[in-house]
């Protein structure tokens, strides 16, 4: 089972568990570490012999066009994560277009890639935005890994279908949702990200070979290039609960990817989508 492996190329400043303590306007004068921290991911995909997807910030392409151009000349799929980390409920429908318009131009002109796909930031495409598959497939993308199908204080649609699904009718525009499990009952987050790297690896282990196996899906795992970076600057004044999440575990978390990746089968995205295309026609 080919899986799909997806980084969310975002700074350790621009996360979401930060956006009421680090203003937008104070991103330039901060410490950038998105650079050396994605290189080390191309670096660690290297040496696993695998290939995957960065959803990309149009804010970071624009500052680093060569590092873009490096992850695609790597031969790994370019996509977008929008402009600078808004997310999509936040957005009126035209704002979001000229979010996508924005991100998609910069990403392009440094990659040399036509985009396909898209994540939005925080997993924000849920029930609150019913008219963001139809706008992502007007501007020409193919699919979306926007939507996680949990209760979570930060995002979630529980409602949404576990696997990829059609969210327009007549078009085979997809959505491939974060990967989820099954247990006791109730549908968990399994997709990476921090529950990676704060729960034991057995756990993702099992997650993901349920769904390949009982399920025979593929799981859309991800991470960020700051979870593998433990010297990143402290948010002193950030909620306890952000920084618990933000900053636990990080020493360990190169060596559960070095794991994971050599314990199942992975690829970029756009490929993994092709394949569930195929399989459903």
């Amino acid at each position: 089972m080919l899986n799909a492996l997806s980084v969310d190329i975002e700074d350790w400043f621009q996360v979401g568990a930060f956006e009421s303590v680090i203003a937008r306007d104070d991103w330039d004068d901060l410490a950038h570490r998105v650079e050396d921290n994605s290189i080390a991911v191309l670096d660690l995909f290297e040496r696993a012999g695998v290939k995957g997807t960065f959803f990309t910030l149009g804010w970071v392409a624009k500052r680093y066009p060569s590092l873009i151009r490096r992850i695609a000349d790597a031969g790994h799929e370019i996509a977008s994560h929008g402009w600078d980390h808004q997310r999509v409920f936040t957005l009126q429908p035209e704002e979001f277009r000229a979010d996508l318009r924005k991100a998609q131009k910069v990403l392009e002109d440094a990659s040399g890639q036509k985009l396909s796909g898209y994540r939005a930031p925080s997993f924000s495409i849920d029930a609150r935005t019913p008219w963001a598959h139809q706008i992502l497939a007007d501007e020409g993308y193919h699919y979306s890994s926007s939507v996680a199908p949990v209760i979570h204080d930060h995002y979630g649609w529980p409602e949404a279908p576990r696997f990829a699904f059609n969210p327009l009718k007549d078009d085979d525009f997809l959505e491939v949702p974060v990967t989820t499990a099954r247990l006791g009952g109730r549908t968990i987050a399994a997709g990476g990200g921090g529950f990676f790297r704060l729960l034991p690896y057995r756990f993702s282990r099992w997650a993901i070979g349920q769904v390949n196996g009982e399920n025979q899906r593929p799981a859309i795992f991800y991470f960020h290039p700051w979870e593998i970076d433990p010297e990143q600057p402290r948010v002193e004044n950030a909620p306890l609960r952000s920084k618990v999440r933000h900053y636990s575990r990080l020493s360990a978390m190169e060596g559960k990817l070095e794991r994971l990746l050599g314990d199942f089968q992975w690829g970029r995205v756009d490929r993994v989508v092709e394949m569930q295309r195929e399989l459903s026609q």
